[in-house]
């Protein structure tokens, strides 16, 4: 027979058990009754500090979790009833306590807001406004933040922050507009996440992703202390973003007051720059053909100025270190600093800032220098070895800038041929149109490595010089630059030889008669005492005001016209004894030629008249 002790135990367990059966039976009577849409409505109001407002009856959930189900709510600002709702959302799902429901009281803690749109202000500057509600437990709360970090901004008595639970809010298949006078514009869609707050003046996360402009984006974002930061004080903060065009992360500290200050290290990595920029839209030249780039820095300073310090910059694999100002307070950003490579493309790297490059591989692209208007850059760099399409360089000054319409990029120093090299290319947009111009200055160089970076495969001299080119003209697209270009190219070298030309085959071949090409006489070197070129270019057109080789006993010149349109060739030439009354044979007191066809296929044809024995002009 079971004893007393069994026996009151059978009965305590069957207590219980009536008991919570009893009320699982009281909940759904209660919610049914108590819990209505109002009470509901009234405790997201008192939260968030807008009108809220919920369309059909709470559908409500028992097990396994205790849940209303809203469907339609809008949450508006109390003083714009009839504008648009701040957030609305097809449905809210929200987490009740049971116990709270008994004695006819909600009290949630989770909130899942299912296709939610949020709409923000659009300014006049571009920017975008978060919404502000009229009071609400929130905005109370950041006010006495407030409070507490204007006493004491750097140490904020936290103990006076207020401790009310909060939970997560949970957002699913959302979307972010918006709203300005010509209507609602959508900024961010497919939004999925949620912010996690256990109480007000405790930590803080938030996590998403989304699609902005066409891309996947991930958000983190956490802090300690989020409610001093909401209230404009410094706190930490961690944050990242990732996407495939760039990801980026920071690690310090942050206010979100007036000065929106910031302190901390950066890190940025995107796999093509150009991609990166495309996607961005900051107005710096979409054409830009950098690959991969990576900063890793501290930075300091607020929205109007930001210093990177230290900053490890990787462009395409090279590695670089320097310190960057970015200035945010002028009509358009400002960028300016110093950066050193160990080696670089500078082709590539000047086409960040300058159209250097033909965009897309396009033969006849036009020049877009619109970018000039919209940022201003002023960055001087340096590198240990450094490229330039095939030409290698070394121990490289240069300078990047762009301001007011102007793009300008100036080597202003560079080991280079054996010798000294300085290039600049500039693009200045006038009321009469964008004018461009290219300088290089290559002195005392190795010709032959000249002539070979630059193309030249005939008539190549080989010895000591220096080459001085100077164009400028319109600058609308590449050809019309070169087609229309004025300036001058200038050329002297001393003791060397002239590669591709064998003056005893050309005397002979001339002697005979008939044109004959060029390269069937290339296959010899001419021994020089010295080489001058001087030639104006206008329109176009090259005029060649001198071109002379002297041998030791021979003087070899030619003058005429090399237009670029067409790439033809028109020249008079002769080669003649530098003292006619001491040559002796083969070679004639004078021999003339002339020299037609074009550029990469030239072809010779004898005089049979005499020419002038020297050049006009010289």
């Amino acid at each position: 027979m079971p004893s007393p002790l069994f026996r009151r135990s059978i009965w305590a367990i069957v207590g219980i058990a009536v008991l919570i059966a009893i009320v699982l039976a009281a909940v759904p009577f209660v919610a049914s009754t108590q819990i209505v849409k109002d009470r509901i409505a009234f405790e997201m109001s008192a939260w968030s500090g807008f009108r809220v407002s919920i369309d059909g009856t709470p559908d409500i959930e028992i097990w396994p979790v205790f849940r209303a189900t809203l469907t339609d709510v809008t949450l508006t600002d109390w003083e714009d009833a009839g504008g648009p709702p701040v957030i609305e959302a097809e449905r809210v799902e929200i987490e009740l306590s049971a116990l709270s429901a008994l004695s006819g009281n909600v009290d949630f803690s989770d909130a899942h807001f299912v296709r939610p749109t949020l709409r923000l202000k659009r300014l006049a500057d571009g920017g975008l406004e978060l919404p502000h509600s009229r009071g609400g437990r929130l905005s109370r709360a950041i006010e006495r933040a407030q409070t507490a970090v204007a006493a004491n901004p750097a140490d904020p008595d936290l103990s006076s922050l207020p401790s009310d639970q909060f939970g997560t809010v949970e957002f699913i298949d959302g979307r972010v507009v918006s709203v300005s006078d010509k209507g609602e514009d959508e900024v961010l869609s497919d939004l999925t996440g949620k912010a996690s707050l256990p109480a007000l003046n405790k930590a803080g996360k938030l996590t998403a992703t989304g699609v902005w402009r066409g891309e996947q984006v991930a958000l983190e974002l956490s802090s300690p202390r989020p409610l001093v930061l909401f209230a404009g004080g410094t706190a930490p903060i961690v944050a990242s973003v990732k996407s495939a065009p760039v990801e980026a992360s920071f690690d310090g500290s942050a206010s979100l007051m007036a000065d929106k200050h910031v302190e901390g290290q950066v890190k940025l990595s995107a796999p093509s720059l150009r991609r990166m920029l495309e996607w961005s839209q900051p107005g710096v030249l979409p054409g830009s053909p950098i690959g991969s780039i990576s900063v890793a820095s501290k930075v300091t300073g607020d929205l109007s100025r930001l210093k990177v310090e230290n900053a490890q910059v990787t462009l395409d694999g090279n590695p670089g270190m320097g310190v960057l100002d970015l200035s945010l307070a002028g009509p358009v950003p400002s960028v300016s600093g110093t950066l050193a490579f160990d080696t670089l493309d500078l082709m590539t790297f000047a086409s960040s800032f300058t159209p250097m490059v033909p965009a897309n591989g396009s033969s006849a692209p036009q020049i877009d220098t619109s970018f000039a208007d919209r940022v201003n850059l002023d960055l001087r760099l340096s590198a240990t070895k450094a490229t330039a399409g095939s030409i290698a360089l070394a121990e490289v000054a240069a300078t990047a800038q762009v301001k007011g319409g102007l793009a300008a990029f100036d080597i202003s120093d560079a080991e280079a041929f054996g010798g000294n090299v300085q290039a600049s290319i500039r693009f200045d947009r006038k009321a009469g149109g964008t004018q461009a111009e290219m300088r290089l200055l290559a002195s005392d160089i190795d010709g032959g490595a000249f002539g070979a970076a630059a193309g030249m495969s005939h008539i190549v001299p080989i010895g000591r010089g220096t080459v001085s080119v100077i164009l400028n003209g319109p600058g609308v697209s590449w050809n019309a630059l070169l087609e229309n270009a004025n300036g001058s190219v200038a050329a002297t070298f001393g003791v060397g030889a002239i590669a591709g030309l064998d003056l005893q085959a050309f005397l002979k071949r001339t002697s005979q008669g008939g044109f004959f090409s060029l390269g069937e006489v290339s296959g010899g070197t001419v021994p020089v005492d010295g080489v001058e070129l001087k030639a104006t270019i206008a329109n176009g057109v090259a005029k060649i005001d001198k071109a002379e080789a002297r041998t030791a006993t021979n003087r070899i010149w030619l003058t005429g016209i090399v237009p670029y349109v067409g790439r033809g060739l028109a020249l008079s030439g002769a080669i003649e004894a530098r003292d006619p009354t001491t040559a002796t044979a083969p070679a004639p007191k004078s021999t003339a030629f002339f020299v037609g066809g074009s550029w990469s296929a030239p072809f010779v044809s004898p005089l049979v008249a005499p020419v002038l024995s020297k050049p006009v002009g010289d």
